[in-house]
């Protein structure tokens, strides 16, 4: 069987405007190699990990640690792919060269490259780890970091101003070095425009198909994660109810003595079971 060739920075960026680009979440080795199979383009390692796999009520709270295991487990399971770290809160704000040393930190856990949230207020530190040889995907919209000290979670772009912000972002990304811009959550009319603008992939999650790429958190299109349902998910299948009333089955069939059956049970042999009771007699 051909192995299947990893793919680039450079593959990626020649998607644009030919191949339309699939974008999923990734938290550990098994989904990571699930979804290498299906033929996800790329596998953002994200800190929505904090809210659907560790129970946090915001991606806020998830640190550099918890991230680095998780990007480990899904570069272990996933080899086509694109691998992108996303960097916490916390980790790149306070200064650029912590903004360096951690996306280094993102690359020898595993990943390919990082993605920070913001727009022109951060170009100065995307610019400087993508000086740094290390490669940079742009996240501009809805911020989820940051977006419940503000005005919450709101579609953006609504307003002719608020459109040309989310544009002089994504020029201003471009212009540091990113090779990619996730927009979340901006008018479907807007992202179009951003699309069009711009010279590198665009990924839209909630924000219509005239982007280049769309992603979606696994948990979400899984039907897995039930507490937060946005609009912008499509659901591919209820997991959710089919984990329930597989636990509930095996719980019942435990109390009832009907698991392990003989099919899930080994024995010793009649000789030494003899051998062993006429030990115990003794």
């Amino acid at each position: 069987m051909q192995e299947r060739k990893k793919i680039s920075v450079n593959d990626l960026v020649a998607m644009k405007g030919r191949e339309k680009i699939a974008v999923l979440t990734a938290y550990d080795y098994c989904s990571g190699l699930i979804a290498d199979r299906a033929g996800a383009d790329v596998l953002l390692v994200g800190d929505s990990a904090a809210m659907v796999v560790l129970g946090y009520p915001s991606t806020l709270y998830i640190g550099m640690e918890e991230m680095l295991v998780f990007c480990g487990a899904v570069a272990r399971g996933a080899k086509r792919p694109m691998i992108v770290g996303d960097m916490p809160f916390g980790s790149y704000q306070p200064s650029t060269s912590m903004a360096i040393e951690n996306a280094g930190r993102f690359i020898k856990a595993g990943c390919d490259c990082v993605k920070l949230e913001g727009g022109m207020e951060i170009a100065d530190k995307i610019r400087s780890i993508v000086d740094a040889g290390i490669p940079v995907m742009g996240h501009i919209g809805l911020k989820p970091q940051t977006a419940s000290l503000w005005e919450g979670y709101k579609l953006q772009g609504r307003t002719a101003e608020s459109a040309t912000r989310l544009i002089e972002d994504a020029k201003a990304l471009e212009k540091a070095g990113v090779f990619s811009i996730v927009l979340e959550m901006v008018a479907s009319e807007v992202a179009e425009i951003i699309t069009k603008n711009v010279s590198v992939p665009t990924i839209g999650i909630g924000s219509g198909v005239g982007c280049d790429g769309q992603v979606l958190v696994l948990h979400d299109m899984l039907g897995i994660y039930e507490n937060i349902k946005p609009r912008f998910v499509k659901r591919y299948v209820e997991l959710s109810k089919s984990i329930f009333d597989a636990i509930s089955a095996y719980t019942q069939d435990v109390k009832a003595s009907r698991f392990p059956g003989e099919q899930n049970t080994f024995h010793i042999s009649p000789e030494e079971l003899d051998r062993l009771r006429k030990k115990e007699r003794k």
